[in-house]
């Protein structure tokens, strides 16, 4: 069954990634698709820079492209290198804009998220440095807060169900999914589907995740001297 739609008008919702990653690139710069393809040709780009610096761009039609505006390559990003095993309402295939209302709730879930990669090689002993998106989200989304009648989707650690109901929700043109957080419940994340949804995106403060041999990281603001 579907779940039914709830419109969701908020300012300053939160997402983090490690800071690794520039918060500007070519899609901020260039004005359309018709303006990428150009750069592309120009300076000879081979299929693994492509690859690196786009994704899998390629396979997401155009016209949900962001581009030539503050925050284009990060909200592209997001679509266009999705993890290889997807997330909880998506799959390898394509990305999601995994944002939440409140910043500690995105904290627990970027924080989550880093833990289990660590686990996955090994090693507990890391630092990694983040930086906070903020966006503007005003669109209807499907709302599967309602428990226990969506638990399936709520699997600690299998996303089977959700990325199921997420492929079903995308090809019927879906904005995505309102959802409540599986680390930090009963607060509340959007997982959006399209770009063009993410709006007034830019980066705002940076935190530091320290590890020291145990899966709960040392979590702190960084701010300037």
């Amino acid at each position: 069954m579907t779940p039914p739609t709830t419109r969701v008008t908020r300012r300053d919702t939160h997402r983090l990634i490690p800071s690794r990653f520039p918060p500007v690139g070519i899609l901020d710069t260039v004005a359309s698709p018709e303006d990428l393809a150009a750069v592309i040709e120009l300076e000879g780009w081979t299929n693994d820079r492509l690859s690196s610096e786009l994704g899998i761009i390629l396979t997401i039609p155009k016209d949900e492209w962001v581009m030539g505006s503050p925050g284009a390559n990060a909200v592209m990003a997001a679509y266009c290198h999705p993890h290889p095993n997807g997330g909880r309402f998506n799959d390898g295939a394509r990305g999601a804009w995994y944002a939440a209302l409140e910043l500690e709730t995105a904290i627990k879930e970027s924080a989550y998220r880093r833990t289990q990669e660590f686990l996955e090689i090994g090693a507990l002993d890391q630092r990694v440095e983040m930086r906070q998106y903020l966006a503007d989200i005003d669109a209807d989304f499907h709302d599967v807060l309602e428990r226990p009648k969506y638990d399936p989707l709520y699997h600690e650690t299998s996303y089977a169900a959700g990325q199921q109901l997420a492929a079903e929700l995308l090809a019927e043109g879906s904005n995505g999914v309102l959802y409540s957080s599986v680390r930090r419940p009963p607060h509340t994340c959007v997982a959006c589907f399209r770009p063009r949804l993410v709006a007034h995106v830019r980066p705002a403060a940076h935190f530091e995740y320290v590890w020291r041999g145990r899966p709960e990281p040392e979590i702190r603001e960084l701010r300037a001297a």
